[in-house]
């Protein structure tokens, strides 16, 4: 029998996050594209980034034929992605409450490939994340040098359009979430895996 789940997190009942998600007010919306693959992961970061965020919304799928609507009602569109070496990629201000932060959400194969099925969100500015601390996802591994969670990565974003504003309790969740996976696999087990941690 599968255990049983919390409707809301969707993490299981016994341990489950709702307590330590609050709603943090954002004016810039966040629009979350899903790889479909990402969507049943159990250590799935944004949908804790979108459950505690007052704006936000997710989407799965690969092609997204709505987003060309979603993008026009926006008074600024940006789309979170490495930069590519052009003046389109930045770190800009918010401008305005109708301002939108797309998402793409999946490994860096998975993100790409929602890029290329989307051409609009190629048309849009980039904001690109500054180098700053490692991320706090020890029960990952990646390649990728300063790589980040989703959930990360978005309050890393909205801390730069939103100065004024403290995202830090967006991340309490995803950090319990973490110490959570710790406990399941035990100290030991934990270090042999992820020695660099």
């Amino acid at each position: 029998m599968p255990r049983p789940r919390c409707e809301h997190c969707q993490r299981p009942a016994s341990h489950c996050l709702c307590a330590y998600i609050s709603c943090t007010p954002n004016r810039t919306h966040v629009l979350v594209l899903q790889h479909p693959d990402e969507a049943n992961h159990a250590l799935n970061t944004a949908r804790l980034a979108v459950a505690g965020l007052l704006n936000a919304r997710l989407l799965v799928g690969e092609h997204f034929p709505q987003l060309a609507e979603i993008i026009a009602s926006a008074e600024h569109a940006l789309l979170l992605f490495p930069d590519r070496g052009d003046d389109r990629s930045l770190v800009p201000k918010a401008q305005g409450e109708r301002s939108l932060l797309i998402v793409p959400d999946g490994t860096w194969r998975k993100a790409r490939k929602i890029l290329a099925a989307n051409p609009v969100l190629d048309t849009l500015p980039r904001l690109t994340l500054p180098p700053g601390a490692p991320s706090e996802y020890r029960i990952r591994k990646t390649r990728q040098p300063g790589a980040v969670s989703t959930i990360e990565a978005i309050a890393r974003s909205l801390s730069l359009l939103e100065p004024d504003q403290s995202f830090e309790r967006l991340l309490t969740p995803f950090r319990m979430q973490i110490a959570q996976q710790v406990q399941a696999m035990g100290e030991e087990v934990y270090r042999h895996n992820y020695p660099a941690n």
